[in-house]
């Protein structure tokens, strides 16, 4: 996975001397979301989609892309950049990439691979939330459970992503019927210094929000993610980071498409 969501981020204070409590409903759906999460079964299907993201890896600029997902990776085709189409020029550089993508599968794959930890390490921080939060009871919001989280005081962080994690308030919400993850979103209330400030501060109000919505075949995916997490972080480049991405159009794939068929969907 990765953080990525969108809704209104309920921030709930402690007050003085309030004993910490956490619904014990709310964590038994929290868990059996997760639960599904982790369960590659449930996230097998292959599919081509439409992705909007403006990024570190885009370099700040509004990228759109068709993607492929292959058992290699992701395979990806830039179709426009801040609302314009590529140039002759940029669009058959894009065409040579492709070649080479094809011509050297393994250079690919170990690209992808280096991107695909950056997303397990998402899944990691994802489920930070089993053991370092507490939760409101449940709410019903249409067909979905809310669930507010705050971090658990009792709680010690082992590293400094965790520490950035735990400091923000938010809420995931589940899905009902199949107790998918439809939604989670957090926000920093205040600022958080790293080595006692030596190594930095992320500021008040950096959050993260990811959204996912059930496409064909079942799977769900990331529909919309965005992350502005604000702040002097420097040993952690991986989470201190702007992104805005959004996902649409999905078609499913075969479970088996290669890296060339990919891309010769991608020219057509």
């Amino acid at each position: 996975m990765r953080f990525a969501t969108r809704v209104t981020v309920l921030i709930c204070l402690l007050g003085a001397g309030l004993r910490a409590q956490s619904s014990s409903t709310a964590k038994q759906i929290v868990d059996t979301m997760l639960t599904h999460e982790n369960d590659p079964a449930e996230h097998g299907n292959r599919y081509m989609y439409l992705s909007e993201e403006r990024s570190e890896r885009t370099g700040g600029h509004l990228w759109q892309e068709r993607v492929v997902e292959t058992s290699l990776g992701k395979v990806r085709l830039l179709l426009a950049e801040d609302g314009k189409p590529l140039s002759a020029e940029r669009a058959a550089a894009e065409r040579e990439r492709l070649a080479q993508i094809v011509a050297h599968p393994e250079v690919f794959q170990r690209r992808e691979q280096a991107m695909k930890s950056d997303e397990e390490h998402a899944e990691q921080m994802l489920a930070l939330l089993r053991k370092a939060f507490l939760f409101e009871d449940p709410r019903v919001e249409g067909s979905d459970l809310q669930i507010v989280f705050r971090p658990d005081p009792a709680y010690k962080t082992q590293s400094l992503e965790e520490r950035v994690l735990h400091a923000m308030w938010g809420t995931v919400v589940v899905d009902q019927r199949t107790m998918q993850l439809h939604r989670i979103e957090g926000k920093m209330p205040a600022d958080v210094s790293l080595g006692y400030g030596l190594l930095g501060t992320v500021h008040a109000g950096s959050s993260f929000s990811t959204t996912h919505e059930m496409e064909p075949g079942g799977d769900w995916k990331d529909a919309t993610v965005n992350t502005a997490i604000e702040g002097k972080a420097l040993l952690f480049k991986e989470i201190s980071r702007s992104e805005h991405l959004v996902h649409s159009e999905f078609r499913q794939m075969p479970a088996d498409m290669s890296v060339a068929q990919a891309v010769e969907m991608l020219e057509r």
